[in-house]
C-alpha cells in the first residue's frame, strides 16, 4: 500500500465519527447469517407477516417451515456444503424461500438478473461451477432449459410466480401460467413437501453466502465473494442506525438479485423481524399502490425509481406519508431530485454508496443529518462512513490526498468481500492489503462527508480537459422539464472526444435539445457543456436502475 501507513493516516482518524449519533458508533453483534436472523425472528413473532406478495402471506413460522423443506429436499438430491445453487428470480417469496433454502442446506448462491441473456447466463453458471439452477418456469422453458444443458448444472427447481398470491396484477404479472415443466422440481410443492432440513449445515460468518457477479467493467463480469458476516454487519448497522421500529413493514423496490436489495431490504428486515413487501419486479404505478396497501417505513432504490415515481401521475404525499426512511444507493442522486422529491412528496432522499465488493453501503447519510452539497462542483455528498469503516481517497500512485482533492475511493472494513471467486490475480489488482479499489473517483471533506464524481472510466476528455458526465448530469437535473440525464463522451475529430448529452422529459412539459445545451453553457465551463443533446422517451438502465452510459456511447 502506497504512502503512510494507514493506523497513521488523516483518513484512518476517522474525521466522521464526530458526525454520528452514540447508536450509530456503538458496537454491533451481528448473527453469523441471515439464516439466524430469520430463525430468531421466527422464535420472537412466528405469526407475524415476513413476507407480503400482492394478496399473499406468509408468517416467519410458515416461511421457516417452507425453506426448511427446500433445504432438505436440495440436500436429498445430492447438494453438499459450499455447493453452488444458482438463483434467478424477480421480488417475489419464491425468492426467498430458495435463498434461505439454499443457505440452510450449506449451499452458497449465486444470484442471477432475470434480464440476463444466455450468454451472461452461461458464464455465470459455468465460472461458479452451480449444480443447481432455481428459476422461473417461462425462463426455464423459453430460454435456460437449453443454456443449462451445457452447464455444470445437474438439475433445476422451477416456479410460477403466480404462485403465492391470488390477485394476478395484470401491469406486472401478465403472463398466464404454464404446465408444469417436467424435467425439474416445482419449489412451491417441494417448500410445502415437508422435508427437514439437514443438520450441521448453518452458515458461519466466514462462509461464503453469495457469489455476486458484478457488471464488469472491463472484461467478463467478476464474481465476488460476500460472506455471511458481512451480510449480517451491513444489515445489523442498518437495523441501529435507522430509527425504524421492530416489525415495521420494509419495501423491497430494489432487486433482492441486487446486493443492495439482498442487504437492505431483505438482511436489515429479517434482523429487525419485520415484514418484507414484495411486488415481483418496480413499475410505479404497482410500487405507489403497494405504498398506500402496506404502509412501509422503510425502502431503497436507485434514483431513477425515484425520479419514475415523482413523475408518475396519480403520485402524492400520502403514498409516501408512512416513510421513516428513504434510501438511495446504486447510482448518485442529483441534488435536484432530493430538493424537488421533498418539496413535493415530503420524505428526504437519504443518499448512500456502496458496492457488491462492499457488501452493498459502505457509506450514507445518516437520519437526523442531511448531506451537504460541495459548493465548488455542486455535487450531493453520498454520506458518511461507517463507524467501523476506513474510506480513503488515493492518487494513481496509491499515496493519500489531502482532505478536499480528489483521487480513488479505497475502502477497508468488516464489509469489504475477501476477493473475487477464482481469481487471484484479479483480488490481489482489486485488494490491496485487503483494501479495496473501487475505480470510482471522489473526495472528502475534513468532517468526513464522502463525495463521489464519476467512474474513472467515464470521464471524458476533451481537448486535454477533465470532464466528469455527473457534473453535467447534475446541472440537467435542474432544467424543469428533464426527468432523467446521462452524459457521455463521444469521438470528435478536432477535441478528440467532446460532451453529449441523453434526457428524458417530465410528462406533459416540451424542451428542445438547443435549449438545454443553452442552459448548459450558461452555467458550466465552455469545455464542460454539450454540444450535443439528444431527447429520448427512455434512457436504457439495468434492472438494477443503473443508466448504462455504455449502451449509450454505443449509439453515439
Amino acid at each position: 500500500m502506497g504512502g503512510r501507513p494507514v493506523s497513521a493516516s488523516r483518513y484512518a482518524a476517522r474525521p466522521w465519527l464526530s458526525q454520528l449519533t452514540a447508536a450509530q458508533r456503538a458496537p454491533v453483534h451481528p448473527p453469523a447469517s441471515v439464516v439466524h436472523s430469520f430463525r430468531a425472528a421466527a422464535r420472537r413473532a412466528p405469526d407475524r407477516t415476513a413476507l407480503a406478495y400482492f394478496d399473499g402471506r406468509l408468517s416467519y413460522r410458515e416461511a421457516d417451515a417452507l425453506s426448511d423443506s427446500v433445504a432438505g429436499r436440495l440436500a436429498a438430491r445430492g447438494v453438499a456444503r459450499g455447493d453452488r445453487v444458482a438463483l434467478m428470480l424477480q421480488n417475489t417469496p419464491h425468492f426467498v424461500l430458495a435463498l434461505l433454502g439454499a443457505w440452510k442446506a450449506g449451499a452458497t448462491v449465486v444470484p442471477l438478473n432475470p434480464m440476463y441473456k444466455s450468454a451472461e447466463v452461461t458464464h455465470a453458471l459455468d465460472d461458479s461451477g452451480a449444480t443447481v439452477l432455481i428459476c422461473s418456469d417461462r425462463a426455464w422453458e423459453t430460454q435456460l432449459r437449453g443454456t443449462a444443458a451445457a452447464t455444470p448444472v445437474r438439475f433445476a427447481v422451477t416456479a410460477c410466480e403466480l404462485d403465492l398470491q391470488t390477485r394476478d396484477d395484470s401491469r406486472v404479472l401478465g403472463f398466464e401460467r404454464l404446465p408444469p415443466p417436467g424435467d425439474t422440481d416445482d419449489l412451491v410443492a417441494v417448500a410445502r413437501a415437508g422435508y427437514a432440513a439437514p443438520e450441521g449445515r448453518d452458515p458461519a460468518a466466514g462462509d461464503v453466502a453469495l457469489i455476486s457477479y458484478t457488471s464488469g467493467t472491463s472484461g467478463r463480469p467478476k464474481g465476488a465473494m460476500n460472506l455471511h458476516g458481512g451480510i449480517t454487519y451491513n444489515a445489523e448497522r442498518q437495523r441501529t442506525g435507522h430509527p425504524v421500529p421492530e416489525g415495521a413493514c420494509y419495501f423491497a423496490l430494489a432487486p433482492l438479485f441486487h446486493i443492495t436489495g439482498l442487504v437492505c431490504e431483505l438482511a436489515a428486515c429479517a434482523a429487525n423481524a419485520g415484514t418484507l413487501a414484495l411486488a415481483y419486479r418496480f413499475e410505479a404505478g404497482v410500487v405507489l399502490d403497494a405504498f398506500l396497501e402496506h404502509r412501509p417505513a422503510y425502502t431503497v432504490g436507485p434514483s431513477t425509481a425515484f425520479m419514475a415515481l415523482a413523475a408518475h401521475p396519480a403520485a402524492g404525499p400520502d403514498h409516501f406519508a408512512s416513510f421513516a426512511v428513504v434510501s438511495s444507493g446504486g447510482a448518485p442522486v442529483p441534488p435536484a431530485l432530493v430538493e424537488r422529491f421533498r418539496a413535493e412528496f415530503g420524505p428526504y432522499i437519504r443518499n448512500g454508496y456502496g458496492l457488491t465488493e462492499c457488501t452493498a453501503p459502505c457509506a450514507s447519510v445518516p437520519p437526523g443529518r442531511e448531506a451537504p452539497v460541495d459548493p465548488a462542483s455542486g455535487a450531493l455528498s453520498v454520506g458518511l462512513p461507517g463507524a467501523d469503516t476506513v474510506v480513503r481517497i488515493l492518487d494513481d500512485q496509491g499515496r493519500e490526498v489531502p482532505f478536499g482533492e480528489h483521487g480513488e475511493i479505497a475502502v477497508r472494513g468488516p464489509q469489504v468481500v475477501p476477493g473475487y471467486w477464482r481469481l487471484p490475480e484479479a483480488t490481489a489488482a482489486g485488494f490491496p492489503d485487503g483494501e479495496l479499489r473501487t475505480g470510482d473517483i471522489g473526495f472528502m471533506d475534513p468532517d468526513g462527508w464522502l463525495y463521489v464524481v464519476d467512474r474513472k472510466k467515464d470521464m471524458i476528455n476533451a481537448s486535454g480537459f477533465k470532464v466528469w458526465p455527473r457534473e453535467v448530469e447534475d446541472v440537467l437535473h435542474t432544467h424543469p422539464a428533464v426527468r432523467e440525464a446521462a452524459v457521455v463522451g463521444v469521438p470528435h475529430a478536432y477535441r478528440g472526444e467532446t460532451v453529449k448529452a441523453y434526457v428524458s422529459l417530465r410528462p406533459g412539459t416540451a424542451v428542445g435539445p438547443d435549449e438545454l445545451a443553452g442552459y448548459c453553457a450558461d452555467r458550466l465551463a465552455a469545455y464542460k457543456y454539450p454540444r450535443q443533446v439528444e431527447i429520448l422517451e427512455e434512457l436504457p438502465k439495468t434492472t438494477s436502475g443503473k443508466i448504462l452510459r455504455r449502451e449509450l456511447r454505443s449509439r453515439a
